[in-house]
């Protein structure tokens, strides 16, 4: 305990001192939301990568793989090849260019300004600030879940908010220079964290091959419930037309998978180098570090079946209560040595403060700059920068009120839900942004608001997990979803597993081709702007 705590109050003076260095070189709008565009390619990899994996993909999908197995992996191809590659390459790079030539300073304003609509930015920075916090939030009940079971002696909710005041301090007073410092710090953690894992998991088993094999022929040990929602093994993957098989391959595979594209805490980041070249060289760095992350927090959680029923002959979710989120803290508090666990504590506080410090900054910039600013006269930047900092306090405090709210199980979920819903609004009108001069002002719109809509009905009507738990369907309906009362097995009743984005995305894609097609294009002059550097 002692060293768990002593580890925990170096890690804070680290942070807060990186905090403070990036408050003293916080001056004006530029600094505070886009860390000056002055970021080198090591701070920018970590940060991105350390942004984007959090104690909601460590603890949360960590979970669910010890749960439903390997096919998880196939999120980890996804966050390499799309959200690392693709990203830097194909996004990074244009919307860095596109973004200075327009002076954006957040991912709503670059859509705004791309298409020349105050509504278009305003729009995304509403939907950005209401369901942003959701998504904290799940990162916040990943780390203080980890540290009631290390420190019992503090509640859960005391954890709550303490945690909700460390990260405030820096990231109200700092902005994202003080965001991207301590995630490039923190990072360099959680990678060191997660490389000592993942050796001890396969050295406690005997080696990679031994470790698989006996994970394979744990098969008869899976629970009649997975069994019959079609999880055929922990080491293959579950029946596609099955209930399982939908959630991962649909919700958790695809919906996370590709919608990192449109991220907004992430693509900001495109905009805080001063070069290309910053980006190419992030892409190495980017790839290995998730690679690390991701990879080895399902792979544990998968293993950790093989390891709970060796020493306590339970499977993992039997150990965990029932609860997946609380299967990769279980894990290190019964399995690893005690040493290890204080130091994973101090990297899963990484994984989360890094996380959730863009979370919070962007979720306040996108009720600030990008929609407070717009009604209200900014007379100098002290002004602007006063606004910011008022509109991050308050997306910290939206957190926290769902984090009390949120039931348990809920974060891989609400991770997913998030990406999903950002892909279905933005991803179609940025890519196309981008990369078509032929999108018009009018097909963003509708494409925007089409692709939200479709979301939103899908997850209130037909997406079982959201459906059920929210409850608006049964009030209006007298029934769970839509086609819950269809034939078990067939298709129609199988949508209630479909994630949205499966079917938001492409109506979405669809509306901002063909709306485009059909309305006055944009300004040649305009265009001529946003182009400037691409070509």
């Amino acid at each position: 305990m002692t060293g768990k705590l002593i580890g925990v109050l170096i890690y804070l003076g680290i942070i807060f001192y990186l905090g403070y260095r990036a408050w003293l070189k916080t001056r004006e709008s530029t600094d505070y939301m886009l860390a000056g565009r002055s970021m080198n390619p090591f701070v920018l990899a970590m940060s991105y990568g350390a942004t984007f994996v959090s104690t909601s993909a460590i603890v949360g999908f960590g979970g669910v793989s010890g749960m439903f197995g390997m096919s998880l992996l196939w999120l980890t191809f996804l966050t390499i090849f799309v959200g690392i590659f693709v990203a830097m390459v194909f996004f990074g790079k244009r919307t860095r260019r596109m973004g200075l030539a327009l002076d954006s300073h957040t991912f709503p304003e670059f859509l705004g300004r791309r298409y020349g609509s105050k509504f278009i930015q305003q729009f995304s920075g509403v939907v950005i600030f209401v369901f942003i916090p959701v998504y904290a939030a799940a990162v916040l009940i990943g780390i203080c879940r980890m540290l009631e079971v290390a420190f019992p002696l503090v509640s859960y909710g005391a954890w709550l908010l303490i945690v909700t005041a460390i990260v405030a301090v820096y990231v109200v007073t700092g902005g994202l220079k003080a965001v991207m410092y301590t995630d490039a710090f923190q990072g360099t953690i959680m990678a060191v964290m997660m490389l000592i894992l993942v050796v001890t998991t396969y050295a406690l088993l005997g080696g990679v091959t031994e470790a698989h094999q006996a994970l394979t022929d744990m098969v008869a040990l899976i629970p009649a419930k997975l069994v019959r929602g079609g999880l055929t093994g922990w080491t293959t993957g579950p029946n596609v037309q099955s209930p399982i098989g939908l959630t991962v391959y649909t919700t958790i595979i695809y919906g996370v998978g590709i919608g990192v594209l449109a991220q907004p805490q992430l693509a900001i980041r495109y905009m805080t180098v001063p070069s290309d070249r910053e980006l190419n060289r992030a892409v190495a760095i980017g790839g290995v570090f998730i690679l690390l992350m991701t990879g080895v927090a399902f792979v544990t959680g998968a293993l950790s079946n093989v390891v709970f029923f060796q020493k306590f002959g339970k499977i993992a979710i039997t150990m965990a209560g029932g609860n997946f989120d609380s299967i990769i803290p279980m894990y290190i508090d019964k399995v690893m040595p005690g040493w290890f666990s204080g130091l994973f504590l101090v990297a899963m506080f990484a994984a989360a403060m890094s996380t959730m410090s863009s979370q919070y900054h962007v979720g306040g910039t996108s009720l600030s700059r990008d929609f407070l600013e717009q009604y209200v006269t900014v007379g100098n930047n002290g002004s602007s920068m006063k606004l910011n900092r008022l509109g991050v306090t308050v997306a910290i405090i939206a957190t926290l009120v769902w984090a009390w709210l949120l039931p348990g199980g809920v974060i891989a979920r609400a991770t997913a839900f998030f990406f999903g819903l950002c892909a279905a609004s933005f991803l179609p009108i940025y890519v196309l942004g981008l990369y078509w001069k032929g999108m018009t002002k009018t097909g963003a719109k509708v494409s925007m608001v089409g692709g939200f809509c479709f979301s939103m009905f899908w997850l209130l009507f037909i997406h079982v997990k959201e459906a059920g738990f929210i409850g608006l369907c049964q009030a209006m309906f007298g029934k769970a979803t839509l086609v819950a009362d269809a034939a078990p097995g067939s298709w129609t009743w199988l949508m209630q597993w479909v994630d949205p984005n499966v079917v938001a995305l492409p109506v979405s894609l669809v509306l901002a081709v063909g709306v485009s097609l059909a309305t006055r294009r944009i300004e040649e002059k305009h265009l001529e702007l946003c182009w400037e550097g691409l070509c």
